[in-house]
């Protein structure tokens, strides 16, 4: 049975590595916001796991406040974001 949690740790630990460098070399911004929005999502995933590993439910109240924290962020990033640096021809200006 333990070799079920290394292998569940280890695509969860591959997952975040992965959504590491989409954060980290994304082109836009809201790019970055679902690479971290994916990250919390991995790390409840996490979170989860260990709780059924050590039949601990005390942690699954982070869930909860991650879970809540996590979408009050991603909507006002999303919605007091300041735009990025578009392109001129797209407004209709002279480069």
């Amino acid at each position: 049975m333990s070799t079920v949690w290394l292998i569940a740790a280890a695509m969860l630990s591959a997952a975040a590595i992965a959504t590491m460098f989409r954060m980290l070399l994304g082109p836009t911004t809201l790019d970055r916001l679902v690479a971290l929005d994916t990250l919390v999502a991995v790390t409840m995933c996490a979170i989860g796991t260990w709780a059924a590993f050590s039949l601990d439910t005390t942690v699954t109240y982070s869930l909860t406040a991650l879970a809540l924290i996590t979408f009050v962020g991603s909507v006002s990033v999303a919605r007091f974001r300041v735009p990025d640096i578009a392109d001129p021809v797209d407004k209709g200006q002279d480069p």
